[in-house]
């Protein structure tokens, strides 16, 4: 383990990785909060599989299938959005539809592109290994505009997730401030792609808010614990995927997992504790 915390500090590629998992973090707990506030976890994972869509065209089109996936995912993400509104069609069949519609594109172009797709498993398995300089400064760009939103919008946002239509009764303009929030969900989830991959990355997004949900109902310190969790996560799921040799992803998300069963176990442990403790002094 030491020796593995020595490495990040000497090797570039390691340390891109936590600061990858850093910044991605901020931006899982910031929004995943909302996503999960506002129960909209189908709608991300439709989102993340039809970014697939995008990076399949990309691949055929020969330019960078992260640009093909975030037009691709915002694309989406206005379709379910409209679509949703409308009264012949329920959210979960617009979503539905736009997941399989997404992969099944992917899998298409991806399929007449000449040659082989090398990176085509880093999509969809994740690989924070890989992250390089410019995928740094694209999530640092995309930290900035969500904290800086999310900080002139609280209280707006905070209204929007739990109760619209008492927004609205508020004169917040809550369509424009939606599609606004479905485009960063959109961005979030393609730039975050790299780190656990298109098939795990849901639970990157939806994980760490859970878990604080457990001991917080405050949106504002779900999203700090949130950010923190994550980061735990993304860090040690880095440090025993490096140490031996297993998907990135995969680590991650069984670190997130294994996090949120000890902190429901020590929750319930504590409460039951307590109302013991009541009892006896009831006695």
């Amino acid at each position: 383990m030491i020796a593995i915390f020595k490495d990040i500090f000497e090797y570039q590629f390691l340390m891109n990785a936590v600061i990858a998992a850093f910044l991605v973090s901020i931006v899982a707990g910031i929004i995943g909060t909302y996503i999960t506030s506002r129960r909209l976890v189908f709608l991300s994972g439709g989102i993340t599989h039809a970014s697939f869509g995008g990076i399949g065209i990309a691949y055929f089109l020969g330019f960078n299938p992260v640009i093909g996936a975030i037009i691709f995912s915002i694309l989406s993400a206005f379709g379910i959005e409209a679509l949703s509104h409308r009264k012949s069609m329920r959210e979960d069949s617009a979503i539905g539809i736009l997941w399989a519609f997404g992969m099944a594109i992917g899998i298409i172009f991806i399929f007449l592109t000449p040659g082989y797709a090398p990176n085509l498993l880093s999509f969809l398995f994740g690989s924070i290994l890989t992250v390089t300089n410019a995928d740094l400064l694209s999530l640092l760009a995309l930290n900035l505009s969500v904290i800086l939103f999310f900080v002139l919008f609280y209280r707006p946002i905070l209204y929007i997730a739990f109760d619209q239509e008492f927004a609205r009764t508020q004169k917040i303009p809550v369509t424009i401030l939606n599609y606004v929030l479905i485009t960063f969900i959109a961005i979030a989830i393609v730039l975050s792609i790299r780190v656990v991959g298109i098939i795990l990355l849901i639970s990157l997004f939806t994980i760490p808010p859970a878990t604080a949900n457990i001991f917080s109902n405050h949106f504002g310190k779900i999203i700090f614990w949130s950010i923190l969790l994550s980061f735990l996560g993304c860090f040690f799921g880095l440090l025993i995927s490096y140490g031996i040799n297993i998907p990135s992803g995969a680590a991650i998300v069984v670190v997130l997992v294994f996090m949120f069963g000890i902190i429901k176990a020590l929750h319930g442990l504590y409460n039951w504790l307590k109302r013991r403790s009541s009892m006896a002094r009831n006695k």
